[in-house]
């Protein structure tokens, strides 16, 4: 039996395939406890690591960096992609201090912009779709509304077991619920009540109903997920930016987009990659770059992310 979106089974101990895992996910839950300050330490540690290390993500980001800032010198793409690694970095020990550690001296440091928005709805009986992007701060910004309004999130399962359960609890210490992206129908649910969730859909998410619209004017394929969830619930569709500024965050909520839905699935898909385009520009250093988002295009799969191609400019 699979568990609802408020628990998380732990896979038996007995099973010595799962003692690897085990091992790591503790050694995570105990460096998630370190001292804030020595975490961000090692953050930049591990993102230059990463960069000069993992060498077919590194060339992943200045790929999309280079279709996604053409008019930009090379210098200034090299420069953003080299921060991109530290923002990385650090962002993983925020997702680790987010799942399994404390936010006491995080939490004075961040303000929420526009959180009377989402009272608003709230007050309204109006379930509400946050959407957002993948930045590196999306774990511990999560986490920080969380503590101000019951929000739920949306996430892609994981393969392992122990890291899926270890993954989930972390989350369901601050989310009112975790639903798997196949989970269509309690999440319709949800919203249909009044909920709040967040979710980003701004990744190529193969199998998924999609078309492709543009994203810093290239084809994205992107999935039409917040069209057909605004369309069936009749939630809103509201922009939620978060960003990190020095030692501080900064959570910003938007005005609900409207007219949203609207009867064409094509121009809501594209006002989405919009709004999420525009969070991107304001810190472009915390976009997790890394991920191949133009590997499909309208003729198939793309040549930008092989290795030795010369198809994009970098």
């Amino acid at each position: 039996m699979s568990d609802s979106p408020t628990t998380a089974t732990r896979p038996p101990l007995s099973n010595p395939r799962h003692w690897p895992m085990f091992a790591g996910m503790a050694l995570a839950f105990l460096i998630a406890r370190l001292p804030w300050g020595l975490q961000r330490g090692l953050g930049h540690v591990l993102g230059w690591l990463a960069w000069h290390l993992a060498g077919s993500r590194r060339r992943a980001a200045e790929v999309n960096l280079a279709l996604c800032f053409p008019d930009r010198d090379p210098a200034w793409r090299a420069r953003l992609a080299r921060d991109s690694f530290d923002a990385f970095g650090i962002g993983i020990f925020e997702f680790a201090r987010a799942w399994w550690g404390s936010t006491e001296a995080i939490t004075p440091r961040s303000r929420i912009e526009g959180l009377e928005i989402l009272q608003q709805l709230q007050a309204q009986g109006r379930g509400v779709l946050l959407v957002s992007g993948h930045f590196m701060t999306l774990e511990m910004c999560g986490r920080l509304l969380c503590q101000q309004v019951p929000l739920a999130g949306m996430y892609r399962k994981h393969r392992n077991p122990v890291f899926e359960w270890a993954v989930k609890r972390g989350r369901l210490r601050y989310a009112s619920a975790m639903f798997a992206n196949e989970d269509i129908r309690a999440t319709v649910r949800h919203l249909k009540k009044g909920g709040l969730l967040w979710y980003a859909p701004d990744q190529d998410m193969r199998g998924k109903e999609s078309v492709f619209v543009p994203f810093f004017s290239q084809p994205a394929s992107t999935i039409t997920a917040t069209h057909q969830f605004a369309r069936m619930t009749g939630c809103a569709v509201v922009p939620f930016f978060h960003r990190r500024e020095g030692g501080d965050y900064v959570l910003s909520i938007g005005q609900p987009l409207a007219p949203f839905p609207t009867d064409d699935v094509v121009a809501d898909t594209t006002r989405v990659n919009q709004a999420i385009e525009a969070m991107v520009r304001q810190a472009p250093d915390q976009y997790l770059w890394i991920h191949r988002r133009f590997k499909r295009q309208p003729g198939g799969r793309s040549r930008y992310y092989d290795k030795g191609n010369t198809e994009v400019a970098r």
